[in-house]
Formats: structure tokens, sequence, C-alpha cells
């Protein structure tokens, strides 16, 4: 089953510390591209983060951010002294460097790194917690990247039924456009008013048939068609063997062009490279 790698999710946990909400975003890529934007005392998480996001996706770029709001439920403030009389000291020390220095602000004190020390206990339980919560907001990911995939996947379905139409089509053609061509070249001789030679007439006609006999390329297409669709049914990453595939396609509309004989053949090469290009647009989002 095809996966997008097109989503959104959001998940948020209220506890006795605080609240916890993840936002992850994850848009098309080549590869698996994790970015993870985290509140300094969760920043031990981002080895099990990536790890998570291995397991569970092949290929995007996911955008993930976590957010701590401790609100009123905090614990009382605990201060690691010896850090801040360190940068206290520091600060005086630049101080004596500068004319009419500002004093010093306590809440810039604070807001140091390491200044408030949180009780180890509950930052361990908080990081369990932003943990837990970030399976879920990947499970919620991965739901809507099959929901998207699902509907993908429709819509080349559709182009494909288009496509084997317009392949039928031009194979019902093919003899009515041979005779017509047969037709041309006996009225050219007859206004040119020159002696029909049967040999050379018929000589003219199986070059015009093999130079224009565009079975195999159609054959390939019908073949390409059917293995798209296995691949759409397979699990896994299967976005690269579907590019692929739509350059082999391409291949084979282009060659199809090449051996027009007849408006109606042009046109069908036309828009079967139409409906390839809009599939090749759907399929760079597939993962």
């Amino acid at each position: 089953m095809a996966h997008s790698m097109t989503a959104f999710a959001r998940v948020e946990r209220a506890g006795a510390h605080g609240t916890l909400s993840w936002e992850l975003r994850s848009v098309n890529h080549r590869y698996l591209e994790p970015h993870l934007r985290l509140p300094e005392a969760f920043l031990d998480l981002e080895g099990a983060l990536r790890d998570a996001l291995r397991q569970g996706l092949s290929r995007g770029k996911v955008e993930c951010t976590l957010r701590f709001d401790e609100g009123s439920a905090g614990q009382p403030l605990q201060i690691d002294r010896e850090r801040a009389s360190q940068l206290v000291a520091a600060a005086e020390d630049i101080a004596a460097l500068i004319r009419q220095p500002a004093p010093i602000d306590p809440f810039d004190v604070l807001a140091w790194p390491g200044v408030l020390v949180a009780d180890a206990a509950d930052h361990q339980r908080l990081s369990a917690e932003a943990l837990s919560l970030f399976d879920e907001a990947l499970a919620q990911l991965k739901a809507g990247r099959a929901r998207e995939g699902a509907e993908l996947a429709r819509l080349l379905e559709e182009r494909l039924d288009a496509m084997l139409q317009e392949v039928e089509n031009l194979r019902q053609l093919v003899p009515q456009m041979l005779a017509n061509q047969r037709q041309k070249i006996l009225d050219r001789f007859r206004d040119t008013q020159l002696e029909l030679d049967p040999l050379r007439l018929e000589q003219e006609l199986v070059l015009l048939a093999q130079k224009s006999d565009a079975a195999e390329e159609l054959d390939r297409l019908c073949t390409h068609i059917a293995e798209v669709r296995r691949v759409l049914k397979d699990s896994g990453t299967v976005g690269r063997r579907l590019d692929f595939l739509m350059q082999e396609l391409n291949r084979e509309a282009n060659t199809l062009g090449s051996k027009a004989f007849d408006p109606r053949s042009t046109q069908t090469a036309v828009n079967l490279k139409v409906l390839i290009e809009q599939m090749r647009e759907q399929v760079q989002n597939i993962e």
C-alpha cells in the first residue's frame, strides 16, 4: 500500500508537572531527514527520537517540535548556587570593563542554562512522558500518510485506466490509419499521372508499416501499467520504483510519438505524456 510523505500530527498531554505537546510535519524528500526542535531539558532524548523515526518512516523531511509548559503546576525552584555565583562573577568581571554597566538582572541569571535545576526523578518522568507522547504523535503521522497515500493511489489508478483506454483506442485505429495511408499513396500516383508499379507500391507500404509499427511500444506500455498497479499494492517503500516506472512509461510514449504518421496517433502520444506527467508529480509524494 502506498504511503504519502506529506502529513501533519499534533498531540498534547497535561500532567502534574505541566503540559507536553508534539507537532510533527513531514513533506517529500529523497531520504529520511529528521529535524528536531527540543527544549534544552529534553535534548538527551534526541538519539531515542531519531531511532523511533528510522523505525517508523523510510523517507521524507520530518520536522518534530516539542513544547513544554510548566504552567502553575511546577515544583519549588531549585537553584544551582555555585553555577549562579560563577555566572554573576563572570558578569561582574565584564562589567568592570564597561564605563557605565547596567545592573545585573536576576531573571537573566535564572534564564541561563543550568542555573535552575530540575529534580532528577521529575526529569526522568517527564522524559518518559515525552517519549510516550512522541510515539502517539508518530502513529498519528503515519496514519495520515497512509490515508493520503491511499488517495494518491486512487488518483494514479484513474490515470492508468485512462492510459489503457488510449492504448486500446490506438490499437483499433491502426488498421484504418494504414488503409488511409495506402489510399493517400494511390492518390498521389494518380495525381502525378505516373504509371503505378504494384511491386513498388507494396514496397512503399511495407516500409511504411515497418516504420509506423507501434505494437511493441503499445505492448510495453501495457506491461508497465500492470507493473505500476502491482507496485502500488506492495507494502513498504515504493516511491523510487514508481518513479523509475514513470520514466519507462515516458520513454515508450516518446517512441510512440516519433513513429506517428497520423494526427490521431500523434494525439494519442501527447495524451499519454500528459497523463504520465500528472502521475509523475503525484509519485514524488509517495514514500
